[in-house]
């Protein structure tokens, strides 16, 4: 793992790696940028509108995790979309009957809105399934055989497998050809916002050298989810004793938000303190060790799109994208 450099401040621009491309995110605007089929830096920037703007209340503490993730998962799903449109498969070119029949009976603008909500429903469905669902259903299964076993040693059974199935999916992601690339994208976004951080000029010789792995980024933030939500399961079933499979797994649902909230905000501390803190620094030390599976290192002409996409989203007033 590179050595980290001191930041002259931290920035609360983020960024999500797109096919051939990254979106980043600043606080008055966000910007997608691809390198298209010929090679040419295709840019789309849009101003961004909060939501809390309108409902205060969704940007409180332990409330604005939950709002934040979703909000964030819709802009990239869209982004997603649309840097896929540069590099269609051969299949994807020529639309299939039910898709002409989508086209021809529903408005552009309602179909992609129903798209992006499909997939992010879908996005998020996998993920409770995955972490949350099917680890409940495989602690039941193999504690079936053993009525007497005590409430902390299921708490860690399935705590234990969250981290393993955790694992496994990222290491199988990791694997696949078509997503290395995406991952060298996602390390030259890291790479471009320490450089950003560093106060260095954003020049490809600059970036080059930055590290990868960022504590503010996706994995870690997955990761930490997962380990809350170990954590307050272990509370909660601890005081409420619950061995059923399904009443297990529907306190894990209601609890979700709460465990979203609180990382969320341990995020934000952790992205203040990570250089000067060594408790923070001890915090963040898996998920920057899981960021070896989800980011590569990039070649130049990533690390020039990454340049493009923070330069775009850059704040008018300097400053007021700090952390």
């Amino acid at each position: 793992m590179a050595e980290h450099h001191s930041c002259a401040f931290r920035t609360s621009i983020g960024g999500q790696a797109l096919i051939e491309g990254i979106l980043m995110r600043g606080p008055e605007k966000e910007a997608v940028v691809v390198r298209d089929q010929e090679g040419k830096l295709v840019e789309k920037v849009e101003p961004l509108r909060f939501i809390k703007d309108r409902y205060p209340i969704l940007g409180w503490p332990l409330v604005r995790g939950t709002v934040n993730f979703l909000d964030s998962m819709v802009h990239g799903v869209k982004a997603l979309m649309y840097s896929a449109d540069f590099y269609p498969d051969d299949e994807a070119a020529q639309p299939s009957r039910f898709e002409q029949w989508l086209e021809k009976h529903i408005p552009g603008k309602k179909l992609e809105s129903a798209v992006v909500a499909l997939a992010v429903a879908l996005g998020v469905g996998m993920s409770i399934f995955l972490f949350m669902v099917l680890p409940t259903m495989l602690t039941g299964a193999i504690l079936h055989f053993y009525p007497g076993f005590p409430m902390w040693g299921r708490n860690l059974v399935e705590g234990l497998l969250k981290i393993v199935i955790f694992l496994i999916y990222l290491i199988a992601c990791s694997r696949q050809k078509d997503i290395y690339r995406v991952f060298q994208y996602h390390g030259a976004e890291h790479k471009t916002i320490f450089c950003y951080e560093a106060g260095l000029p954003l020049t490809v010789e600059n970036v080059r050298v930055q590290p990868r792995h960022h504590p503010r980024c996706g994995t870690s933030f997955l990761f930490v989810v997962i380990f809350v939500s170990i954590l307050i399961s272990s509370v909660v079933f601890g005081i409420w004793p619950i061995t059923n499979v399904w009443l297990r797994t529907a306190a894990h649902l209601i609890l979700l938000p709460l465990v979203v909230g609180i990382t969320y905000e341990f995020n934000r501390w952790v992205g203040r303190h990570v250089q000067e803190n060594r408790l923070a620094q001890i915090l963040t030390a898996p998920g920057l060790w899981m960021q070896n599976f989800t980011t590569n290192e990039p070649d130049d002409s990533m690390i020039e799109v990454a340049i493009r996409s923070l330069e775009l989203v850059l704040p008018s007033e300097k400053g007021k994208d700090a952390w």
